[in-house]
């Protein structure tokens, strides 16, 4: 997710847990995994102390907001935070798994590493938990968001928020010029090109062509406008179509014509500050952005209230989301249930989502007050529509290594030192090596 820079290669820590071939589809050898038989009535009567691990964002600020009135209402339970940028979270989450018990009771899982951590029986089952939480109402988060945490058939994570693309504009140049919002990728290149300045002092777009996930998940959505995929239906690789082809081609020319100068290497980090300090119209960036930027007290100063979030040109959005997950050698599964599914409640999910949380719940996404007390109806609506229609960047046991090769040709295709096809096919060659496909 944000920050994503590089690929922590676990070769032993996998092997050893996972015993799996060269085939992404291989099954792992099990690891013995105490599975809940029901959810707990009450408390544990003992005292009990949750360590959960989080990446150091304002969401895990709201998350830390929330925990003392969880406290007041579990007495024997406590929480305790471990909050760390998003690169030493995965080597310190499967040195947890690996250890006779484990160091977290909640962590927080990355979709590209849900079909990982699960096959590899690192996660504890919560069906049987959901299904005895009276009013859960599982089916409530948006399917897309919901469908990330069900491996074969079974739950491992809960939504905990999304970071699903959308088209963020200035709604008032856009307003002032009587241009239209684009909605294919032709009107989208168009609109960036028209509206860059002659004397490259603003920008139509910011990008975030960064080496590895950064431009893999901005241009993912070139490519589904495109008609392309990473895969089709049947697993095959089909990167390196003629979709795929275009949709580089294009997303080239953008960077090269309508994209500040010497912005290879941004992230969103650097896209979101071009665009709260003026320098450019739009950019393809997670939706909660939006807030930020029309906040008065936020990076953009006098240019809050001016931005506007649109589904992506062509419709079809990137998805990226965080899901609660409790480790399969956690001694307190109850009691981490128990503040797992009281924060991701219908009530308590509402109360994030004001207080300025990702949204996950349908039912959040459709509440007046929290239109009201949130950041409007408008809002929330079409984070709802993005949502509807999004795919996760990519599944399987290997997600992680695959978005990594990926967004590495990418870059190099948008440096110039690849051409579009070389990349692609390089691309599609290395993902058909790692998931066994020829």
């Amino acid at each position: 997710m944000r920050g994503k820079t590089r690929y922590t290669l676990f070769a032993l820590l996998i092997v050893l847990a996972l015993a799996v071939g060269a085939c992404a589809g291989a099954t792992p050898t099990p690891k013995p995994a105490a599975q809940p038989t029901k959810a707990p009535a009450q408390p544990a009567a003992e005292q009990v102390t949750l360590t959960i691990i989080m990446e150091e964002v304002p969401d895990y600020d709201i998350v830390a907001k929330l925990a003392p009135k969880f406290e007041a209402e579990h007495p024997n339970i406590k929480i305790k935070f471990d909050a760390m940028p998003y690169d030493a979270m995965r080597d310190k989450i499967l040195t947890s798994f690996m250890a006779p018990e484990a160091t977290y009771d909640i962590i927080i899982v990355d979709n590209p590493w849900m079909d990982e951590f699960s096959l590899a029986d690192f996660l504890t089952p919560l069906d049987d938990y959901i299904a005895q939480t009276p009013g859960y109402d599982f089916n409530d988060f948006v399917a897309p968001i919901r469908e990330i945490g069900v491996v074969n058939g079974k739950i491992y994570g809960v939504p905990y928020y999304n970071y699903a693309l959308g088209l963020i504009v200035r709604q008032d140049i856009f307003d002032e010029k009587g241009i239209q919002v684009p909605t294919t990728l032709e009107d989208y290149l168009n609109t960036v090109q028209s509206l860059t300045d002659e004397n490259k002092s603003f920008y139509g777009a910011a990008m975030q062509p960064q080496r590895g996930y950064k431009i893999f998940e901005e241009w993912k959505n070139w490519l589904y406008a495109a008609g392309g995929n990473l895969m089709d239906e049947q697993g095959n690789v089909i990167l390196d179509n003629d979709a795929g082809k275009r949709a580089l081609s294009m997303y080239i020319e953008a960077y090269n014509t309508a994209a500040p100068p010497n912005s290879l290497n941004w992230g969103f980090d650097e896209a979101l500050r071009s665009m709260a300090s003026g320098q450019a119209a739009t950019m393809l960036s997670y939706n909660w952005m939006l807030p930020t930027l029309n906040n008065s007290e936020g990076p953009a100063g006098d240019l809050a209230g001016k931005f506007a979030l649109y589904p992506v040109p062509g419709g079809k959005a990137v998805l990226g989301a965080w899901h609660w997950a409790i480790p399969h050698n956690s001694k307190n599964k109850d009691a981490a249930w128990a503040f797992i599914s009281w924060l991701t409640s219908k009530e308590v999910d509402k109360e994030r989502v004001i207080m300025g949380g990702a949204p996950t719940r349908a039912s959040v996404m459709n509440d007046p007050e929290v239109w009201e007390k949130g950041y409007g109806k408008d809002y929330y609506q079409t984070v709802l529509k993005i949502l509807d229609n999004s795919e996760p960047l990519a599944r399987g046991p290997k997600a992680e290594e695959i978005i990594q090769v990926v967004g590495t040709e990418l870059n190099a295709a948008v440096a110039g030192e690849k051409s579009v096809d070389q990349a692609l096919k390089d691309a599609a060659d290395k993902v058909r090596e790692i998931v066994g496909r020829k």
